[in-house]
């Protein structure tokens, strides 16, 4: 039974250099300093209304990218002022209970992902009935404008997947095998395919149970050992990324891995070589201009991208630019 996760109320701070001492060499430690007692204090960068957000992903406990979402969202709430509520669920039915909610409860703007669109096209029309301002973020970008959301922020899946399906080209490879971690995930289903429409070579799709990560590495490890030709798996989302490096290490497998989304592990192991490449979708930038949207939408009536998604992907990472991301992606920022 899928577990209804309770709301939590989240006020992070942050705060701007204002004074130009701030910028020299002895000024800088102070205007950290002050910075950080800002912080603590909980200052908007804003004098508008306290507006309540409400953002309600599709994403799983312990789900690395998601952090990184938030922390971006978080920061977002923080300069604009904005009180900012956070659920997620998995599964489709709860997550659309979770706006329901968000409705009853009257917040001021609506930030949700559409993995599974048909299961959130009611609980998105009753917000907007409702009057509340939605926005879509990270999936479900060409449903977006179809339910009412103001605009859709993310990457598009196809042509991100068809991004994949060109590195693969350059690198010589000749079969891919793309692993589905979640079921019904249409965004998911947009990668792989979009990997198909651009790779020369051939590409197997490869379901597995996501919720458990001995299942995932099994699984590909399976495959690798009944198929020796396969010289590339692409996951579909960090976590997975060392997972299947476990798997082709159990299979004695020469084939490359590559994923798409960052984190501090993926760095680290495009650093090593460990990873051929990543495909970034900037999920930090997702959160915050998922948020600083709303408000601006709320403050003065403006909504960006002209009725098409505002893209923050697709963006190849490889070895090279790794060590430049490190220390954003130690941070919890990339």
């Amino acid at each position: 039974m899928a577990r209804l996760r309770t709301w939590t109320g989240i006020a992070l701070a942050g705060a701007l250099c204002v004074s130009v001492a701030g910028c020299s060499s002895t000024g800088g430690k102070r205007a950290e300093d002050a910075r950080k007692a800002a912080a603590a204090q909980g200052k908007a960068a804003v004098n508008t209304p306290r507006w309540t957000f409400a953002m309600i992903t599709h994403s799983g406990d312990g789900d690395t990218f998601w952090d990184i979402v938030q922390n971006g969202a978080k920061q977002a709430a923080v300069k604009d002022n904005i009180n900012f509520l956070y659920s997620h669920d998995d599964e489709a039915q709860q997550q659309a209970q979770l706006v329901d909610a968000a409705v009853d409860k009257q917040v001021d703007g609506i930030i949700v992902t559409l993995a599974k669109p048909d299961a959130m096209k009611a609980a998105v029309a009753r917000a907007r009935k409702a009057g509340i301002p939605v926005i879509t973020v990270n999936s479900g970008s060409e449903e977006s404008k179809a339910f009412g959301a103001l605009t859709h922020i993310g990457q598009d899946e196809t042509i991100a997947g068809e991004a994949v399906g060109e590195e693969l080209n350059k690198r010589g490879r000749k079969k891919a095998v793309c692993v589905l971690h979640e079921q019904g995930n249409v965004g998911h289903e947009q990668r792989c395919d979009g990997v198909k429409k651009t790779f020369d070579g051939t590409v197997q799709d490869l379901y597995v149970n996501g919720t458990s990560m001995p299942d995932v590495q099994s699984a590909i490890e399976a495959k690798l050992q009944a198929d020796s030709s396969i010289d590339s798996v692409v996951t579909l989302g960090a976590p997975y990324a060392d997972t299947a490096v476990k798997a082709k290490q159990g299979a004695g497998s020469d084939a490359e891995i590559d994923t798409f989304d960052l984190n501090a592990k993926v760095a680290a192991s495009l650093k090593d070589g460990t990873l051929g490449f990543a495909v970034d979708q900037q999920p930090y930038l997702q959160g915050y201009q998922a948020v600083d949207l709303l408000w601006l939408y709320k403050y003065n009536d403006d909504v960006l991208g002209g009725g098409k998604p505002v893209l923050t992907g697709p963006q190849i990472i490889t070895k090279d630019q790794a060590a430049a991301l490190e220390e954003y992606t130690q941070r919890g920022t990339r």
